[in-house]
């Protein structure tokens, strides 16, 4: 591998070149003609597994495009005179390519060539062949792959070439793409990845594999064996040793050969394995004794303990292993890169843009300039640098997240920083996404060229896959959406649970237009799925703010054209989630929460309940305030002991309220929406100012302790406004009303429920409701 990655350079400077260059000759070569063939495969005498692959997989498609049948012989069968179409390290494409050397062919690379009437196509013996034949295909024959089982396979009794001279290296080594359908080896192999999750096997090249993936810090070091005799290997936090949510103490030398013995153990098992991760568990909690901060202080960052540590532990390994490369994250508080240390040569940083925003490019703009910073740095003194990114919503699988206008500018942010390894977390668990397999088909290809035209990528894959009836349509819905997005500045993160806080009424229902009329005008039934399933991203959208839109109706003379029956809406959605097999709403649902949700969204849209009107709204009109029931709430995914869910509750205002017990963080949230800017106002304030009033109360608890933590949090600027109720002020049986203090709002900002850690005698707390006014 290492050599591999040496020959990159030499062979794409002085070689082959770095873009692929194509000659013209005066006569092209005919593969065939009316359905017949003088070409034959050849392979070499002892053609590996992955040779035979290769030349199975071209014969495969070369009898599909031209209705003949291409024999595959081996080179000593073969008359030399006759046309080949030469395929692997063989005798006879040293003859034909005297002046190529295999050896200084980089890892992954490929060589397509034509030598008077013969075609040799080879590359790097671990999986090169095969991407040469696969590029073959798709670029000059014309293949389209768009998903694992859909592809286009053109029809040409004669298949006519022109003189090709392509020789090609990737500048990413690693590359992985985790979309549910990327997954599949086969699939992987002909879009070129070769990450860890591809499931390839040895005949297609094998994917890379990484020991202990990932946050390995407690597999290597285990609570379970260490804690009890030796406290002082683990996290000092708050004076204490503790091993719940923390990490390792990095200076603890004993320690440090304990792992490593335990990472030397395991290699042995595996002698295979060139990448083993040591990294960080998935949380916080970094060690904070007198040792690990003097380092961390010195390095201006707690990255700077880890790699002084990962060092040490490479280098070790590298006596016994020197092919091995230690992995481990620059993640949350490891993110900043060290002022003096500096990653040996067989350590590999691994950084994560879970932070980012996703509306802007990281290259550009003011959303991201830490994390730019942080990629600039890590590229400064990391020989070997990964890139972790983010290309999912992990909170609502489903719902419309437009990122497709970073895609390209990250992977070349990426590769210009001299990243030779990429693995975007794309929504592996979920069917159907927001145009998955488009973003998947045009980050693949990018991985492998991040120079090709990416906006060539996404016209072809709508066109090709969605028919040319419907590619203006679709094209128009992502128009609108990042149009929207760029408008309202949106700091799209990983952890979206609603669109309303930048998708408004206008945009969603031409959003809504626009995909009826790419499924209206589909050419077939298999063009109409592929959009049905598509459309259930902005469907899931419409769904959550169908009652923002009623409640529009009541408050302006807006009317924006909502679907007059909204059960025949959540119907056709959820009958789609089991056409499509789409049983996952979020990271980690295993089908609980779809269903959940499910059932929530058809008490939302479908409840007529009318709530009782509080006494200090009863004087206003209904265009001056409104109420945010239970089911508008965003109940995220808890840990901890964390319970949220939705109950039965006679006192409540619509019967129902959620009910919240353990120590929840940010897991009840709510996103102000264009309701805000909708309410008219008595005032003449240039920034409207609003009043929020909580329906609250408490079972079980009545001491004078915090309770409940309320936050109206912006994400651009911070906390607005913060609020800790007592569990006195809402104990007993009837619902309190408690209220915050007048403040500017604007659609964006959220307002966050968390139960204090305080919270000793595990109470049980319920929310009914929230009002609005404004002032």
């Amino acid at each position: 591998m290492k050599k591999s990655m040496k020959n990159i350079v030499i062979f794409t400077m002085f070689i082959f070149g770095i873009a692929s260059s194509y000659v013209r000759a005066a006569a092209p070569l005919k593969l065939s003609e009316d359905g017949k063939t003088s070409y034959v495969i050849v392979l070499p005498t002892e053609a590996t597994p992955l040779e035979q692959t290769a030349a199975k997989e071209l014969k495969q498609h070369l009898n599909a495009v031209t209705g003949t049948d291409f024999k595959i012989v081996a080179e000593t069968e073969i008359d030399n005179n006759k046309p080949q179409i030469v395929v692997g390290n063989s005798k006879r494409a040293k003859e034909l390519l005297p002046e190529m050397d295999v050896a200084t062919i980089p890892y992954d690379g490929i060589v397509i060539k034509t030598v008077g009437q013969n075609l040799v196509l080879l590359g790097h013996p671990q999986r090169g062949t095969l991407y040469a034949v696969n590029t073959f295909l798709e670029d000059v024959v014309g293949v389209r792959w768009w998903t694992s089982t859909e592809s286009f396979i053109p029809k040409k009794p004669t298949l006519e070439i022109s003189e090709q001279n392509r020789q090609y290296a990737p500048k990413l080594i690693f590359r992985g793409a985790t979309y549910q359908d990327a997954l599949d080896g086969v699939f992987a192999t002909r879009m070129k990845c070769n990450g860890l999750l591809e499931r390839i096997i040895p005949e297609y090249g094998n994917h890379h594999r990484v020991l202990y993936f990932i946050h390995s810090f407690y597999w290597l070091i285990s609570p379970e064996k260490y804690f009890k005799n030796h406290p002082e290997w683990f996290s000092k936090i708050d004076g204490k040793r503790t091993y719940d949510q923390a990490q390792l103490c990095l200076t603890n030398e004993e320690m440090r050969l304990e792992l490593t013995k335990n990472v030397k153990e395991a290699l042995r098992k595996q002698p295979n394995a060139r990448f083993f991760n040591i990294s960080q568990m998935d949380w916080h909690g970094y060690c904070q004794c007198e040792k690990c901060q003097a380092v961390a202080n010195e390095e201006g960052s707690q990255s700077g303990p880890l790699i002084r540590f990962i060092n040490q532990v490479a280098e070790d390994v590298e006596t016994e292993f020197p092919d091995v490369y230690i992995t481990t994250l620059a993640y949350l508080y490891t993110r900043k890169p060290p002022k003096l240390v500096k990653p040996r040569k067989n350590v590999v940083i691994w950084l994560c843009t879970i932070e980012c925003s996703f509306s802007q490019p990281l290259s550009e703009g003011t959303q991201n300039p830490a994390m730019r910073n942080d990629i600039r740095g890590w590229s400064n003194i990391a020989q070997s640098l990964f890139i972790w990114d983010y290309t999912v919503n992990f909170s609502a699988l489903m719902l419309p997240h437009p990122n497709y206008n970073v895609l390209a500018s990250n992977v070349r942010f990426f590769v210009n920083n001299h990243s030779i390894g990429l693995f975007p977390q794309g929504d592996e668990q979920c069917t159907a996404g927001d145009f998955v397999r488009l973003k998947s088909w045009v980050l693949t290809h990018l991985m492998w060229n991040p120079d090709q035209d990416d906006q060539k990528l996404f016209d072809e894959f709508i066109t090709g896959y969605y028919g040319e009836e419907s590619a203006p349509f679709v094209k128009e819905y992502l128009k609108l959406l990042l149009e929207r997005a760029k408008k309202t500045n949106v700091y799209l993160g990983c952890y979206q649970s609603v669109t309303s806080h930048w998708l408004n009424a206008e945009t969603l229902i031409k959003a809504v237009t626009a995909m009826d009329q790419a499924v209206k005008a589909a050419k077939n039934e298999t063009y109409k799925n592929r959009l049905r399933r598509e459309k259930m991203s902005i469907d899931l959208a419409l769904i959550q703010q169908y009652n923002t839109l009623r409640r529009k109706q009541l408050i302006t003379d807006k009317t924006p054209a909502i679907p007059k029956n909204p059960t025949e809406l959540l119907d056709s959605f959820e009958a789609r989630c089991k056409e499509f097999n789409v049983t996952a709403y979020r990271e980690r649902d295993k089908g609980t929460l779809l269903k959940s949700k499910l059932e929530d969204f058809r008490q939302k849209i479908t409840t007529t309940t009318v709530t009782p009107i509080p006494d200090f709204c009863k004087n206003l009109s209904a265009d001056q305030w409104y109420e945010i029931q239970n089911f508008d709430i965003n109940i995220n995914q808890g840990g901890n002991g964390t319970v949220l869910f939705v109950v039965d509750d006679d006192q409540a205002s619509n019967g129902k309220a959620i009910k919240m017990y353990g120590w929840v963080h940010d897991l009840a949230t709510y996103d102000f929406d264009e309701l805000l800017t909708d309410l008219k106002s008595t005032n003449t304030n240039t920034t409207p100012l609003y009043q929020i009033y909580l329906a609250v109360r408490s079972d079980g608890e009545t001491e004078n302790v915090p309770a409940i933590k309320v936050t109206v949090w912006d994400s651009n600027t911070g906390v607005i406004t913060r609020k800790s109720i007592t569990a006195s002020e809402i104990s007993g049986t009837d619902y309190h009303w408690i209220k915050l203090d007048s403040i500017p709002l604007k659609p964006g900002p959220s307002i966050r429920f968390s139960i204090e850690p305080s919270n000793k005698n595990n109470a049980t707390y319920y929310l009914d409701r929230i009002i609005v006014i404004r002032e």
